[in-house]
């Protein structure tokens, strides 16, 4: 699902416009991605109704994943997103 189709299917869930849903889902990505900003140098976890984000995932130093040749990637963070319980259930389609 691409964002124009995620955006369609909320706005006819939430029964509102596409403009308003697609100002919703980027209101929701600039709050999350403060959030996760704010967690990873205070500790917290960042939690969604069936998400939950660990903003301090370091990484290591490494080669090119494609190659293999040694390229300069230096250390950084990621963040890393695993489902809830409700989203682990619907996979298994429950």
């Amino acid at each position: 699902m691409n964002r124009s189709e995620l955006v369609a299917a909320l706005a006819d869930r939430a029964e509102v416009t596409r403009k308003d849903a697609d100002a919703v889902l980027a209101a929701l990505a600039e709050t999350v991605g403060e959030i996760v900003a704010k967690g990873g140098r205070e500790g917290h976890h960042p939690r969604l109704p069936d998400l939950r984000a660990h903003p301090t995932v370091p990484l290591a130093p490494r080669a090119n994943p494609q190659t293999g040749d040694p390229i300069n990637i230096p250390a950084g963070y990621s963040v890393k997103v695993s489902a809830g319980s409700k989203l682990k259930e619907a996979a298994k389609g429950k």
